[in-house]
């Protein structure tokens, strides 16, 4: 996996940083995972995929690792050094230049921790390298952190979201731009959706080992189904994902859907043509088809086929979408 030097840049300016490290959320899963199991830690080689500013590198070898490899491919290494030099962790913390399938370490490791998650898990596609990493450099028998990931699907009736993020096309300060709003739409949105928009049950269509799985496991069909819970008028289809940590001796999960607390990858949502006006148990089937764009290699392509057969609509369409 290749990435564009935008994308390689993106990562050395300082903002990206500060909102992912700003997500409390997030770092402190993280913290948690690593801190609270010494005993997986203590005295093992660590490799951080995508180090970013180090600080997975840090609770490692505060977890008491005995070498830890950070390794990124953006010049926000430089800053990584100063802070590993900062916290008196350069005995330990061996911070790294490179793209991952370029990488050259003088040993196996015991451990690879690494934060790649994008929106809806697969976004930007950085998934791939930590599997490189895992194939070329963790020892049989070694661990991923986190080691569980998998995508989930809900209904959803924001009808304030839907307002504002399509329905203003047909007056724009006098100016009719209707003809935006089957545009827009196939861009999913990345908002905070409170849960008590959430109206159907959810669907996992997404589960992956990453101790085993491949990158062809990336690429995915599944078929869902959604139950009303409640009499709604549903607007989109949303998609979160959950990664777990279950290698120590209390299992923890970090979950990016609308009834956890909020995190940086919010929920991704998928408008769909239009309303749907649901009963209570009534179902919506469909099929969702992901894969990486051809064009932009940190792009996602996602097809979302879907049925309704209510009392009040009769519903079925094919979307597409991209998500940037």
């Amino acid at each position: 996996m290749t990435f564009s030097p935008n994308y390689v840049n993106s990562y050395a300016h300082f903002g990206i940083h500060e909102t992912m490290l700003k997500d409390s959320v997030r770092t402190h899963t993280f913290r948690t995972a690593i801190l609270d199991n010494p005993h997986l830690f203590r005295d093992k080689v660590v490799l951080d995929v995508g180090c970013g500013t180090g600080i997975l590198s840090c609770f490692a070898a505060r977890a008491g690792a005995a070498r830890v490899y950070a390794v990124d491919c953006s010049h926000i290494v430089d800053q990584t050094r100063l802070i590993v030099r900062k916290n008196g962790l350069q005995d330990v913390i061996t911070v790294i230049e490179s793209r991952v399938e370029h990488l050259q370490l003088p040993e196996a490791v015991d451990i690879i921790v690494s934060e790649w998650m994008g929106y809806f898990l697969l976004d930007e596609f950085m998934l791939p390298s930590v599997l490189h990493a895992r194939d070329n450099w963790l020892k049989p028998g070694g661990l991923m952190f986190p080691n569980k990931a998998s995508v989930w699907l809900c209904g959803c009736d924001d009808a304030e979201l839907r307002a504002e993020k399509l329905d203003f096309w047909h007056d724009v300060c006098g100016v009719d731009m209707s003809c935006m709003k089957s545009f827009s739409i196939s861009e999913p949105a990345i908002e905070i959706v409170p849960d008590n928009h959430v109206t159907t049950t959810i669907h996992n269509v997404l589960s992956l080992d990453l101790q085993t799985c491949t990158t062809a496991d990336l690429r995915f069909i599944s078929p869902f189904q959604l139950r009303a819970l409640r009499p709604n008028k549903l607007q989109a289809v949303l998609g979160y994902f959950c990664v777990s940590f279950t290698h120590g001796r209390e299992p923890l999960q970090l979950n990016t859907g609308p009834m956890c607390d909020p995190t940086h990858w919010k929920q991704t949502i998928f408008f769909l043509d239009d309303t749907i006006p649901m009963d209570n148990n009534e179902l919506l089937t469909g099929v969702i088809a992901v894969q990486q764009n051809k064009n932009n290699e940190r792009d996602l392509d996602i097809a979302l086929e879907y049925k309704f057969n209510g009392n009040m609509a009769i519903r079925c369409n094919l979307l597409r979408y991209r998500l940037r």
